[in-house]
């Protein structure tokens, strides 16, 4: 399969427009073309746009080094030739929404890490191993954005891409109730501990909307296809927490789930093992060969030991065990900013375009 695009990443400058910015550099099928950020870096290198605001462990990619980025003020008139933009902008929802039509509406394909259009009916939101048939609403949302080809599809929150993953082959024994608790690393706040010393050797309690989000997202992810729009499963009753805490990279679940029809601990393990979605199938770029990976090891998983597990795109889970109220409970892991972020954003664009959806 040979595919090549033009992709232009809107909000290069923040801590996942980097992200993308690196998967990106030496990508089979998707090229860098142009790079958009916020007034203040326009007109700059990309290095020189970043310089003193680089936050990854690997150097700026020497192909978008010399880039000149551009301003996302009126982008619509400045996608001439581009297939496909990732977008991670830092700005209200109101205006991410706008600003994500406008540019579907120039016929250009948009993959978003944003949340703004997470709850649009029309909208897919999709973790390619889980539900790629909601990449069926497509064709309604093109009819409502008058496009013959521009289209949004997001990903969703980062912190459920840790447990969704592990709970979705064990659906079909009835998930009752789920209640989750999420350790959540700084670089989801755009933070690295140089510029959040507050944050060393500490723990927030809160992190605005995480909540709200991890237990709406996943009945939306488990919804089924209906058209012009997905109803969202009924079922399980979700209660969640969200913590900050002391970690650069990698979002750590604690799960306790309860079952209509409680399945044995080898029923789990053998539905974890071969766990493989459309990504596999397809052998696509960036989808891991392992989707889940269990650890026998009681002090596994670590995010400092696992979070980088096949290029931080696998998800990891151990310390499977009885739980005294519920039916089981165990841990998951997975790496926020690529798992989570830009990397699930990537594996979605593949898949679409190994589906026929970036074909003009």
């Amino acid at each position: 399969m040979t595919h090549s695009y033009r992709v232009a990443v809107v909000g290069a400058t923040g801590y996942v427009g980097q992200r993308f910015v690196t998967l990106l550099d030496s990508h089979p099928w998707f090229h860098v073309d142009r790079l958009f950020a916020s007034p203040r870096s326009a007109g700059k290198s990309y290095r020189d746009a970043v310089d003193g605001r680089w936050r990854l462990t690997t150097p700026v990619p020497s192909a978008s080094a010399a880039l000149m980025v551009e301003s996302s003020e009126a982008i619509e008139d400045k996608l001439d030739g581009i297939d496909l933009v990732f977008c991670a902008v830092d700005m209200p929802k109101d205006a991410v929404r706008e600003l994500e039509e406008r540019m579907a509406r120039t016929e250009t394909v948009v993959v978003s890490n944003n949340s703004a259009h997470r709850a649009t009916p029309d909208v897919p939101m999709v973790v390619p191993e889980i539900n790629h048939e909601h990449l069926a609403l497509i064709p309604a949302q093109r009819r409502r954005l008058g496009t013959s080809h521009g289209f949004i599809a997001v990903k969703p929150n980062c912190s459920i891409q840790s447990y969704v993953p592990a709970l979705s082959p064990l659906l079909d024994f009835g998930i009752e109730q789920l209640f989750v608790s999420t350790y959540q690393a700084i670089s989801g706040a755009g933070k690295t501990f140089a510029d959040w010393p507050e944050m060393v050797e500490n723990l927030i309690p809160y992190i605005g909307g995480e909540e709200e989000k991890s237990e709406v997202e996943p009945l939306r992810i488990w919804g089924r296809f209906a058209g012009d729009h997905i109803v969202p499963a009924t079922k399980p009753l979700i209660s969640a927490q969200c913590y900050r805490v002391a970690v650069q990279e990698g979002h750590t679940a604690s799960v306790s789930v309860s079952f209509r029809e409680k399945p044995g601990r080898g029923e789990i393990l053998e539905r974890w093992a071969a766990c493989a979605g459309r990504p596999q199938q397809l052998e696509l770029p960036s989808a891991p060969r392992q989707f889940l990976h269990y650890f026998d090891e009681d002090n596994r998983p670590q995010p400092r030991l696992d979070a980088d597990l096949e290029g931080g795109m696998a998800v990891s889970i151990g310390r499977l065990r009885e739980d005294p109220i519920l039916d089981w409970k165990f841990t998951c892991l997975s790496h926020n900013t690529l798992r989570g972020a830009a990397g699930g954003a990537v594996l979605t664009a593949e898949l679409l375009a190994a589906e026929g959806y970036l074909a003009r």
